[in-house]
């Protein structure tokens, strides 16, 4: 079991049958922070909860700068949308690794959240890892912070991927980033 789940951990042969799956958004109009993550893990999409990996750094992240009141599991996806925060994707299908995506794909999948974005009008878009963020929308000196670039309604900001791989972001520094945005997002 994962932790505080009810759910067994995927089988190997569920993580297979989860490659291309898709997940859904959560994601409702209004919202004050839209995370944007690269794509879905096989893990994620075998459970159909975002960052859903053990070892991902994004719940722990979200709740200790300050977005969240406790930490929340993959599994409680849905409570954020009564704080004002919601999960999508830049690219939508599952991949056992993001360097699986073709650059043709962010930059689609780019095209599809300025749709998501100019529709349901959050606040600010966060995307979570700089080197899709700069393929993906065509930036290619984009460093992680607040960018001069918004989408639609929405203004964006680029955070460290929280994926457990990205060593260059300890913890700390992790949640460090996330608490700019929020301290942000929160005066605005």
């Amino acid at each position: 079991m994962t932790a505080g789940s009810t759910r067994a951990r995927p089988t190997p042969a569920e993580l297979d049958a989860a490659r291309d799956a898709t997940i859904p958004d959560v994601l409702t109009s209004g919202l004050r922070v839209v995370f944007a993550g690269i794509n879905p893990g096989l893990y994620s999409a075998a459970t159909g909860h975002h960052f859903a990996r053990p070892g991902n750094r994004f719940w722990p992240a979200l709740h200790r700068s300050g977005f969240t009141p406790r930490q929340f599991r993959p599994d409680e996806q849905d409570q954020l949308l009564a704080l004002g925060l919601g999960i999508t994707n830049v690219a939508p299908r599952a991949t056992a690794r993001a360097a699986e995506l073709t650059p043709a794909e962010l930059r689609e999948g780019a095209l599809a959240l300025q749709d998501k974005m100019a529709r349901l009008r959050p606040q600010w878009l966060a995307v979570l890892g700089v080197t899709v963020y700069r393929t993906a929308f065509g930036h290619p000196g984009a460093t992680v912070g607040p960018q001069a670039a918004a989408l639609g309604p929405a203004r964006v900001w680029v955070l460290p991927n929280p994926s457990g791989l990205n060593a260059h972001w300890t913890a700390p520094r992790l949640t460090e980033a996330f608490a700019e945005l929020r301290e942000t997002a929160d005066t605005r």
